[in-house]
């Protein structure tokens, strides 16, 4: 379970390797992971700062860490903690001790590879639980949910982030030969997701006050990052697009399949990396809840 914020039609975030025949599906993950984490750096800051703390914790797990984007926005936001980075993917986790030997902060992080749908490992008695873009793939969130509030110490804070969906990328009157494309890209997608990932869209704070926590705070930040202020959007667009090619190839029209290719085809005039019109636009939802 990685967490694809970022749902990239495998992830986020954060997510089981569903395969959907990449050259190298763990490798495609991994690299739309790190693209997230660098485009939405400054929108994840600003949720680590709201999040409503007596004190900073000492403490954390990040479930569902990928290759670390919350775990490293923690630590930044929190000096003093340690984080518990867990997740099924042994990959992701060797990536995120990697980086955080890189960072000089090896001796701050402890990983634990995991499927949370099956037994829960020993996390010790966090301050502060992080998960982001990670419950909804769950089997039984509901279940995960007092889960974390087992595990959380008395009067520590659960934080839940979620995207609205997978980002879009393209003005709504592009690509000029076929207006309109990446909607029905997104919407062929979200009929799969409704199919796989019955639990995306669903009411956290619903869920977490059944689950008897008390609900703190609720955030919704829109994301609209335009090309000229990231390098890295154009990446994101053609990894993000490719992923989703593999999911919605076989419902397309072949006219639509055919533009769609020449956007993800770097060699071609017609190559989203040639684009200067390319934005980051979706919203991320945190909830905050605490146990008491």
């Amino acid at each position: 379970m990685t967490p694809t914020a970022q749902d990239h039609d495998g992830p986020p975030g954060h997510h089981h390797e569903h395969g959907h025949g990449h050259r190298n599906d763990v490798d495609d993950q991994a690299e739309i992971l790190e693209l997230d984490a660098e485009v939405l750096a400054e929108h994840t800051a600003s949720i680590t700062a709201w999040l409503p703390l007596a004190a900073s914790p000492r403490q954390i797990v990040d479930l569902g860490c990928g290759t670390g984007a919350g775990t490293f926005a923690l630590l930044a936001r929190f000096p003093e903690a340690h984080v518990t980075a867990v997740d099924s993917s042994a990959d992701h986790l060797r990536r995120l001790r990697e980086k955080a030997h890189g960072h000089g902060v090896a001796d701050r992080v402890r990983t634990v590879q995991a499927d949370l749908d099956s037994t829960w490992p020993k996390l010790g008695e966090p301050d502060l639980v992080w998960a982001s873009a990670s419950l909804h793939h769950m089997a039984d969130p509901d279940r995960t949910l007092r889960q974390v509030r087992d595990t959380l110490a008395p009067g520590g804070l659960f934080a839940v982030v979620e995207l609205a969906g997978f980002p879009r990328f393209l003005p709504d009157d592009a690509p000029e030969d076929r207006p309109g494309l990446e909607k029905r890209c997104h919407a062929a997608s979200e009929r799969r997701h409704a199919e796989h990932v019955p639990h995306r869209g669903a009411d956290w704070g619903a869920k977490l006050t059944a689950a008897g926590f008390t609900l703190e705070g609720e955030r919704t930040i829109t994301v609209d990052i335009e090309h000229s202020r990231s390098m890295a959007v154009g990446r994101y667009a053609l990894s993000g697009l490719r992923r989703m090619r593999d999911t919605v190839a076989g419902v397309l029209t072949a006219e639509d399949l055919t533009a769609l290719d020449q956007l993800l085809d770097t060699g071609s005039p017609h190559s989203i990396l040639r684009r200067n019109d390319l934005a980051v636009r979706t919203e991320r939802t945190a909830w905050a809840a605490r146990r008491v």
